[in-house]
């Protein structure tokens, strides 16, 4: 099934809002097997809107619409929807009692043209908003289907996921099963290289996305039960395990990066310390934000300037003097002096030139070295990060994670053998 998604907004083509519906309704096509060569972004305009929804419904058996469900003058999506469809609007009395008791509830006066959105094309489904007032609506006609969603992304996501997917899942007449394989330490362009014998698979399919620091590959299978599509989909993910070993940090989607580092801390019983300069707090408020980071984190430092380092973390004058305090040496220092001082097992340190100024010839914006100490073994590495100033401290709190992962491994598997 091929399926494309319009998104319905002036506020879109101006660029008021950012089109987060476009991101999500494509990605949750491609987890459910849907083929998606088209996207367009259209204003509130009837007949711009109707030229497009046209041009979408010859090529594509399914077209998603997000927007313009709204009680206003310029939300045109439905109309021009059952328009195209050559269908009457019919007023949904379940709709309408949604409507009322929404205003009810809420001890707020109804507008007249709220009623407005309890009319719906003549025979369509109309999908309930549990969020706002603006119900969905599922248009078949002449094997064209139709699926109208309201803007709002706290309205359409969880219509999509409770009503929408069930539908298209329904329409297959199969089950679906999926499994992420989340991985760090590698770029997208190296996985997929790895993986472009494997990409080719129609069932399982197999699609990488990449976030920063962070490459997540979705292993999905199709068959008549969950259970046969999950049999599908685990030797597939064996073969990634095999292939990237202990870059992959977790197969569970609910579990994140710093998640998995302190579970790992908890399981081995080890405390970690963070030395942030230009990252400012944000390692240590990734790793805080898992559940049970208490019983592994004591305190952490911010040491933004040089006698902070020099106060906290025993950073020697001289080092600052002579190679300053973006260095590898002044890394070094700060996470050796992180454990000291705060008896931890292992301390993670960042240092670096996030900008827009204060980069060199010789040091240039995007410069970080980060320092990693565990158990006594103390390592630094430089890096080159792009990007604008919160980009930079991004990508250096997503190595920083990173790094202080492959050091604990490392250390555990020394340990094993010793």
């Amino acid at each position: 099934m091929t399926v494309e998604i319009i998104c319905v907004g002036t506020e879109l083509l101006l660029g008021n809002i950012v089109n987060t519906n476009a991101a999500f309704l494509a990605e949750r096509c491609a987890y459910l097997g849907l083929t998606c060569y088209y996207q367009s972004v259209v204003g509130d305009n009837a007949a711009r809107l109707t030229e497009t929804i046209e041009t979408a419904t010859k090529r594509s058996d399914l077209v998603i619409l997000s927007g313009g469900l709204g009680p206003t003058e310029d939300d045109l999506t439905k109309e021009t929807a059952a328009a195209v469809f050559h269908l009457p609007l019919v007023e949904d009395p379940i709709s309408k009692e949604h409507i009322l008791q929404f205003f009810k509830t809420r001890n707020r006066t109804i507008a007249d043209n709220n009623w407005k959105q309890a009319m719906i094309p003549e025979g369509s489904v109309a999908l309930e908003n549990e969020n706002g007032t603006a119900p969905g609506i599922i248009m078949e006609k002449e094997g064209k289907t139709m699926i109208l969603l309201p803007g709002p992304p706290n309205e359409l996501r969880p219509m999509f996921l409770q009503q929408v997917e069930p539908y298209l899942l329904s329409k297959r007449n199969a089950a679906i099963y999926s499994q992420m394989v989340k991985m760090c330490g590698i770029g997208e362009s190296d996985a997929e290289t790895a993986i472009l014998d494997l990409t080719s698979s129609t069932n399982p399919t197999v699609a990488t996305y990449a976030k920063t620091g962070e490459v997540h590959i979705r292993v999905t299978a199709f068959a008549e039960n969950e259970e046969a599509a999950a049999k599908l989909v685990k030797p597939m993910v064996n073969k990634l395990k095999s292939r990237f070993g202990s870059k992959i940090y977790t197969t569970d989607p609910e579990i994140t990066l710093e998640q998995s580092i302190v579970e790992l801390l908890q399981l081995n019983k080890m405390t970690v310390t963070c030395a942030e300069s230009c990252t400012g707090g944000m390692v240590a408020a990734r790793l805080i934000n898992a559940p049970g980071a208490s019983a592994v984190i004591n305190e952490s430092f911010i040491t933004y300037s040089n006698k902070a380092k020099r106060h906290y973390l025993d950073v020697k004058k001289g080092t600052l003097k002579k190679f300053g305090a973006v260095s590898e040496e002044t890394a070094l220092e700060m996470a050796r002096g992180g454990c000291i001082s705060t008896k931890a097992d292992a301390c993670i340190a960042v240092t670096g030139i996030a900008g827009p100024d204060g980069g060199t010839e010789e040091k240039p914006v995007g410069l970080v070295y980060i320092g990693c100490s565990v158990a006594g073994k103390t390592i630094a590495k430089e890096c080159h990060f792009t990007g604008n100033r919160a980009k930079i401290r991004e990508s250096a709190c997503a190595e920083a994670l990173n790094t202080l992962r492959n050091c604990i491994l490392e250390y555990l598997s020394e340990t094993r053998f010793t």
